[in-house]
């Protein structure tokens, strides 16, 4: 038996590091996780925002391609989980055929940047739109933690309407029936990727007869991840593989 892959997909405001309490516990679950560095991502989520250059000219495309690429080089194919902008990576190569599962949490839309700061990210930005639901103290820790400037290029790609011009690259395909199974999340207390935009993104998939479901958290906001209330957020996604038939060893790998 092998174990099932995971791959975690970190958001755009977001360290890698973000996902650390969701690798240790899908590891003690019996997973073969994997969490990836962004192209020219630094290890901490400090020295990103002393120095955020070598990011800058990140693109959605050429961050697809990376993650195509690492999901292309599992024997089978893993359970995709993104947050945020990394949720959109994550429905957008399951729509592609690629990945067993996926689970996008608080998925950015395209055309959903187009209201936000594309200025240095600043401790008030992120308390009023990341870390709402929790206190201050907290909001605070989680900032030092995990917070880092988005590639401007990115926020330029994720700001185009999927039905503009050169916009394809944001596009998902919602009506595939061949894909996995698929599972959208959202805090209802979310200020940067509203329950109600979820709620359209689910309804979105409404011509595909593959497996798509939406969960939805109440008082939580857009840092239900990695937050201190992460874990009833793991736990309903491990259960949702489990009812799946996504276990966490293969018996067919």
């Amino acid at each position: 038996m092998k174990q099932t892959p995971v791959v975690l997909i970190h958001g755009a405001w977001f360290h890698r590091s973000s996902w650390e309490s969701w690798a240790e516990r899908f590891t003690a679950y019996g997973y073969a996780v994997c969490v990836p560095d962004w192209p020219g991502e630094a290890p901490t989520a400090d020295q990103v925002r002393r120095d955020p250059g070598p990011l800058r000219d990140l693109g959605l495309a050429a961050l697809t391609a990376h993650y195509e690429r690492i999901v292309r080089s599992f024997d089978n194919p893993p359970v995709l989980i993104g947050h945020s902008a990394g949720g959109l990576i994550a429905q957008r190569l399951l729509g592609a055929g690629l990945g067993r599962a996926a689970v996008a949490l608080a998925p950015l839309p395209a055309g959903s940047t187009r209201h936000l700061s594309f200025e240095p990210l600043s401790r008030t930005w992120f308390r009023h739109v990341v870390s709402n639901a929790v206190g201050e103290e907290e909001a605070a820790k989680l900032y030092d933690r995990y917070a880092v400037p988005a590639p401007l290029r990115l926020l330029t790609d994720l700001g185009r309407d999927r039905t503009a011009a050169g916009s394809a690259d944001t596009v998902v395909d919602t009506a595939d029936s061949a894909r996995g199974p698929l599972l959208l999340v959202s805090g209802q207390e979310d200020r940067m990727v509203p329950d109600a935009v979820t709620r359209s993104a689910y309804k979105l998939y409404g011509d595909s007869s593959a497996v798509t479901d939406l969960k939805q958290f109440a008082d939580r906001g857009h840092s239900l991840v990695f937050d201190s209330g992460w874990r009833p957020v793991a736990d309903h996604v491990l259960a949702w593989l489990a009812a799946n038939g996504i276990e966490a060893a293969d018996a067919q790998g």
